[in-house]
């Protein structure tokens, strides 16, 4: 059985290129998934029957103490939730007519610049911490890999929950009044997003992941039609994919094979579909819960409240926590990466959920895909990387997409203004 589910998730070439990966069932990524689901189920089992019971009881009604406005809170929500969820006027979100198109134009380069110079710098400490190692003192000493994704989850998430639980408390925020429950389906799927992203570095080729993430603007929008019930325009759909292409024909023309990458195995494919559908599910979930009238940051609260108490969880059952921080007082350059990571994570996370509240997941998306033609552009700048006929051709492509994404919009925003009744 074993030898079956070597060869299945670990291919002939990983195994000749890294007999190391065989020594133990906790070197296989497959059985660290599985090990770290049910680390979350003995948290989200449990609750699932409480939350079962306290609905079937009537306790909204009946309920008393001093455990009941906390119960409330986690179960029923801050206030009613009639027509919070059907009404989709709660909220100025993605609403075209809200605001000057000069001050709108002003909120999405603030999100996108945010948004590129925190996962910019994100993207290059992520790869250093997981593809190279640390202690290492040549020719002797080859040093130690850190391998436990999950502990990285938590170090980003531990911040980002002290940001936003101080910015919650020192600034006034909206009354809020989504149950606080409904907060772990984003959690757990951007949980399992992440560690798919960070897992995929040791397993995939660079082409193959940037192609993955040029391509998330369909997914994404398949996502919210399924989740949210939206409906999008053709020209939404084409504009889309000509994104995708445009950037994915950049991108892996861009590649040179002066940075090694690793091989492309099945694992690596697996954790990269993952990914993709976490992340996808993340940002619409988020984006149907904005509904609720919240701000960004309750919303950033929520999520990594519930992310801490996930991954902390798993880290203590399996008795990885300490063995992390072990790493960390041994390498004093990891925990400095670590620490720059979370911040890196946190200032991302609040540009995240203020860009989706102001203008949808799918827009978000868009500004993310672009960060990899960016992230090429500033290795070209850097490295003197000549930039081919090909790659040309697809950032030509991007630019008319973009274009007609905001002529299209412009159109739909004029006819819309148009049908509306005059005032006397």
């Amino acid at each position: 059985v074993w030898t079956a589910l070597v060869h299945l998730f670990f291919p002939g070439a990983v195994i000749a290129e890294d007999p190391s990966l065989l020594n133990s069932w906790h070197d296989v990524w497959f059985f660290r998934f599985l090990v770290n689901m049910l680390g979350y189920a003995t948290i989200i089992v449990p609750g699932y029957f409480l939350i079962n019971y306290f609905k079937r009881s009537n306790y909204l009604d009946r309920g008393g103490g001093l455990c009941y406005p906390l119960i409330k809170t986690c179960v029923f929500g801050g206030e009613d939730k009639s027509g919070l969820l059907d009404d989709v006027s709660v909220s100025s979100r993605n609403d075209p007519d809200s605001g000057s198109s000069v001050k709108q134009a002003i909120k999405l380069m603030f999100c996108a610049a945010g948004l590129q110079a925190s996962y910019l710098t994100w993207g290059v400490l992520q790869e250093r911490v997981m593809t190279r190692s640390y202690g290492a003192v040549p020719p002797d000493h080859d040093g130690e890999k850190f391998k436990d994704s999950q502990f990285l989850v938590f170090m980003n998430r531990i911040l980002a929950l002290t940001v936003s639980g101080l910015c919650c408390v020192l600034f006034k925020q909206p009354r809020h009044g989504a149950p606080m429950y409904k907060y772990s389906f984003a959690s757990l799927s951007n949980i399992l997003s992440s560690w798919c992203q960070y897992e995929a570095l040791k397993f995939i080729s660079f082409p193959t992941q940037v192609l993955a993430k040029a391509s998330k603007v369909i997914p994404v929008m398949l996502m919210g039609k399924l989740i949210s019930h939206k409906s999008y325009e053709y020209w939404e759909y084409f504009t889309a994919v000509l994104i995708s292409v445009g950037v994915s024909m950049f991108l892996l023309s861009s590649t040179t094979s002066k940075h090694p990458s690793t091989v492309t195995t099945f694992s690596g494919v697996v954790i990269l579909v993952g990914y993709i559908v976490f992340d996808s599910f993340t940002s619409n979930w988020q984006d149907n819960l904005f509904k609720y009238k919240m701000s960004s940051v309750q919303m950033m609260f929520g999520v990594n409240l519930f992310s801490c108490l996930f991954t902390v969880g798993s880290l203590l059952e399996q008795g990885a926590f300490f063995e992390s921080l072990a790493f960390m007082t041994r390498h004093s350059e990891f925990a400095f990466h670590a620490v720059l990571l979370s911040v890196c994570s946190a200032c991302g996370q609040l540009f995240i959920f203020y860009t989706i509240n102001q203008f949808g997941a799918a827009v978000f998306t868009i500004i993310m895909t672009l960060r990899q033609a960016f992230a090429i552009l500033l290795s070209c700048f850097l490295y003197g990387h000549s930039v081919t006929i090909v790659g040309g051709f697809g950032v030509v492509v991007v630019f008319i997409a973009l274009f007609l994404r905001v002529y299209a919009r412009s159109r739909m925003k004029s006819s819309r203004q148009s049908s509306l009744p005059q005032k006397v």
